[in-house]
């Protein structure tokens, strides 16, 4: 295995209330440089129905509405070892300085969007950014059992933190 850079910029500006994380972004993504890329994933169907937006559908209408609904977006991992987009396989991890964004930003909480973006922030990052981070179902299409009504649900905690 190789090490693989994450070349993607993360998406905030000084209005961001919440950061949403994940752990390293997909073949795809890296592929098309910009988060949740894979057809697949349901980040942004699930992030359209907590705020009753139409599904964003080029990378320009992805980021205005991050910006325009105050959330950020970026990934735990900066670089790592990895087959294809296994979450599973990643080793050798460097972590992103998160500390840019939340100085930047006014930032409420952070959210992890699976288990293993969680898994890496606790270990590598809480002690730095010194915020707790709340895990979410993931949206990957790995995450079969749930569906995006059910997906939708659980994220509707990120409202209480985007327009306060």
């Amino acid at each position: 295995m190789e090490t693989v850079k994450h070349e993607i910029p993360p998406v905030y500006d000084k209005n961001s209330k919440i950061l949403i994380l994940g752990s390293f972004p997909s073949v795809k993504s890296r592929e098309n440089q910009f988060f949740y890329h894979h057809p697949q994933n349901r980040f942004w169907k699930v992030l359209s129905g907590v705020v009753g937006c139409d599904i964003p559908v080029t990378i320009d209408d992805k980021k205005e509405f991050l910006l325009n609904n105050n959330i950020a977006v970026w990934d735990v991992i900066a670089s790592c070892e990895i087959e294809g987009s296994s979450d599973s396989s990643i080793k050798n991890v460097v972590v992103n300085d998160l500390n840019k964004i939340i100085y930047t930003c006014d930032i409420k909480q952070i959210f992890c969007n699976g288990g293993k973006s969680f898994e890496l922030y606790k270990k590598y990052c809480e002690k730095n950014t010194n915020l707790k981070a709340i895990k979410l179902p993931s949206t990957s299409p790995a995450n079969a059992r749930f569906s995006l009504e059910k997906l939708i649900n659980e994220w509707q905690i990120i409202k209480n933190f985007l327009y306060q």
